[in-house]
C-alpha cells in the first residue's frame, strides 16, 4: 500500500513540474529561474526573457521525467529503473550550466554591440557639430 501512495505522490509531483514545463515553453506564467529572480527590478523589466524561459522549461521536463521515473521504479520495486534517473539527474545539470553560461555570452555580446552602436553615433554627432 505504501508504494502505490509513494508513486501516486511522485506521478502528482511529475505531473507539477510538467505543467511548469509546459508553462514556461508557451512563455506563461511566472518565471522560476534565478538569474530573473535576484536580478533588479529595473534590470528585470528590460531583459530578455525568452531564454531564461527556455532554460527553465527543459530543466523543468527532465525534472518532470526523474519523478516518472522515480515513480515506476517504486511500482515496480526496480532497483534497475533508479538508474535511469542518474544520467536525467546530471543532464539537467550540465544543461542548466551550460544554457546559462551561452545565455550570459549572448547577452555580453548584444551589450557590446550596442555600446558600440552608441559609440558610432555620438562620433557621427560629434562630427556634425565640428
Amino acid at each position: 500500500m505504501s508504494r502505490i501512495i509513494t508513486s501516486i505522490i511522485l506521478f502528482v509531483i511529475s505531473a507539477l513540474l510538467a505543467e511548469c514545463s509546459i508553462r514556461h515553453f508557451l512563455e506563461r506564467g511566472y518565471l522560476f529561474n534565478n538569474a530573473y529572480i535576484f536580478a533588479p527590478k529595473t534590470e528585470r523589466e528590460s531583459m530578455d526573457k525568452k531564454p531564461y524561459y527556455r532554460q527553465s522549461a527543459v530543466v523543468f521536463l527532465l525534472m518532470s521525467a526523474v519523478f516518472i521515473v522515480l515513480g515506476l521504479a517504486a511500482i515496480f520495486e526496480s532497483t534497475k529503473l533508479e538508474l535511469i534517473e542518474i544520467p536525467l539527474i546530471a543532464g539537467a545539470v550540465i544543461y542548466a550550466v551550460i544554457s546559462a553560461v551561452k545565455i550570459e555570452k549572448c547577452q555580453n555580446d548584444a551589450g557590446n554591440k550596442e555600446k558600440t552602436i552608441r559609440q558610432k553615433k555620438r562620433q557621427q554627432k560629434s562630427k556634425k557639430k565640428k
